[in-house]
């Protein structure tokens, strides 16, 4: 329990600093669909945008730190801090030298890597992404950096940094469109500016936090450390896997592409929306949990593995469950009082949560696996992940091709397409957790999901009841629609932590007790 009370600690700090990373993120993004609405404009800066981001998750936050935590961790735990410094400085030496690299190559050929994301543009469409994308390209040299620093830092149970320095991303944007907004012919290029200074800013405020504790990055010649071996073994098919995953991405924008103007915004606006409750609870939950299945793992320590596992698990389905049904409820409500003002109109704003809907419906799924991946991972096991997710790729390109074009769902079939091949996915791979493990048991899941699905549509229903009072058709925000939405998210919630108590589920004590105090009680039993 000692663990228990540690981990919900340190997953409420991450979740509170990455609920104030989303509002931030939304303010950023309201300022973007007020200047700039869901046109073109938009649309040739979500794809540039999405390219280095991409890469980012490619080779920063998704492979290099999946693969080098638990390594990080190993040598930490078994053998020495002097040692675990010497890792990393190979490492960052390593990584610096790649993303110089990769940053010239991809401001060079940016031409040719908008086209793979984005081939059906327009030419001025086209020739806008191929410019911002060259601005914002060398984010990844900055964000791969600070997705180093993160892992050395969550490594050592330090997660204020890391969790806050999104939020220096989205005041950058926000400063730069305000300030810069009548310096460019085409002033789209204002938030491209703010990306790069954005991206300094985040690997800046790590530096400090390293330094304080002993590992602040240099240059190492030492090349040949056993662990760089141990990363690569990990880190190779852990690329594929990333890639695959990715993949997802790139076939969306490719098909958005062919589709009406707006199209790649009203995806990239319902994905933020999505990304509020993933980032809040699963990429938090996700943050705290590979380090401590890496150290589980590394001692031995399965009977702490698994249960440490299932609590997650149920913890993230508990909050997500409700979540979704919430947006699936509220969704026109929601995309109206962020969006609906300035360029972005209501018709962009219908189709924004048509989109939205879509999403939802995998949005458990995806928690699922932000978890059940890494369980893989910290067991050193990085190729099952990537043979289920080349399947679940295989489900969402012929979906999304099927809905978005065959049956004529355009950005909503997408988006249906990219739910299907998620819940496919997680399936699986718990599945194949279940039989690897021997004890992690799926049918206590299955009940306890079905259970929070039952209250979470009651609690849903009464949310889009009260919704129905206000005009979401009109024009920016009235003080109508902003009461509506606020009253059904009330109700919504109270019904929802009335049912938990009353059908006595127990993970609601973490939650309501780390919100309440930040510090989740103690379990007796």
């Amino acid at each position: 329990m000692k663990d228990k009370r540690s981990f919900a600690r340190s997953a409420g700090l991450i979740g509170s600093l990455t609920f104030l990373s989303r509002i931030t993120g939304y303010a950023r993004d309201v300022v973007m669909a007020y200047f700039f609405g869901a046109t073109a404009f938009t649309d040739a800066f979500w794809i540039a945008f999405r390219i280095p981001n991409l890469l980012r998750r490619l080779f920063a936050e998704g492979s290099l730190t999946i693969s080098f935590i638990p390594v990080f961790t190993d040598t930490l735990e078994n053998k020495s801090r002097e040692e675990a410094k010497k890792v990393s400085d190979v490492v960052f030496t390593i990584l610096i030298v790649s993303v110089s690299v990769i940053s010239v190559l991809g401001i060079v050929f940016s031409p040719y890597i908008v086209k793979l994301f984005a081939y059906g543009f327009d030419e001025p469409t086209f020739e806008l992404a191929v410019g911002l994308n060259r601005i914002m390209f060398p984010y990844i040299f900055f964000i791969s950096l600070t997705a180093l620093a993160m892992g050395v830092l969550n490594s050592l149970r330090k997660f204020f940094a890391p969790a806050f320095s999104p939020i220096l991303l989205n005041a950058a944007m926000i400063g730069t469109i305000f300030l810069l907004y009548n310096r460019y012919e085409l002033p789209i290029y204002a938030a491209a500016v703010g990306v790069i200074i954005g991206g300094a800013l985040q690997l800046a405020i790590q530096l400090p936090y390293l330094k304080a504790k002993g590992f602040l990055f240099s240059f190492s010649t030492n090349l040949r450390n056993p662990a760089v071996k141990r990363i690569g073994l990990l880190i190779v098919p852990q690329l594929f896997g990333m890639a695959v995953y990715n993949l997802n991405l790139l076939v969306s924008s490719q098909y958005a592409s062919f589709m009406q103007e707006g199209t790649v915004s009203y995806l990239y606006f319902a994905e933020r929306l999505i990304e509020f409750p993933l980032g809040i609870i699963a990429v938090s939950i996700a943050t705290v949990l590979l380090p401590s299945l890496s150290s589980y793992a590394s001692r031995g320590d399965y009977d702490n593995f698994h249960g440490t596992y299932t609590f997650t698990l149920r913890l993230m389905l508990f909050i997500l469950i409700p979540a979704l049904a919430g947006l699936i409820a509220l969704s026109l409500p929601i995309c109206s009082v962020l969006y609906q003002r300035g360029e972005f109109t209501h018709e962009a704003a219908v189709f924004t949560s048509q989109t939205l809907v879509g999403y939802c419906f995998g949005l458990w799924a995806v928690g699922g696996l932000r978890v059940t991946a890494p369980a893989f991972y910290a067991m050193q096991d990085t190729k099952t992940p990537v043979v289920v997710a080349f399947f679940a790729f295989l489900l969402n390109a012929a979906l999304g091709y099927i809905l978005g074009f065959t049956l004529g769902l355009s950005h909503t079939g997408l988006a249906l397409a990219n739910s299907a091949s998620s819940i496919f996915n997680f399936l699986l791979l718990i599945y194949l957790l279940e039989r690897r493990t021997g004890e992690l048991r799926a049918g206590p899941i299955v009940r306890f999901a079905m259970l929070v699905t039952a209250i979470s549509a009651i609690a849903a229903a009464a949310a889009w009841k009260i919704s129905t009072y206000a005009d979401w058709a009109a024009p920016d925000l009235t003080l109508e629609k902003l009461l509506t939405l606020i009253s059904s998210m009330a109700a919504a919630v109270l019904i929802y932590v009335l049912l938990a108590k009353v059908f006595r589920i127990d993970e609601s004590r973490y939650v309501f007790a780390v919100l309440k105090r930040g510090k989740p009680p103690i379990d007796r039993a």
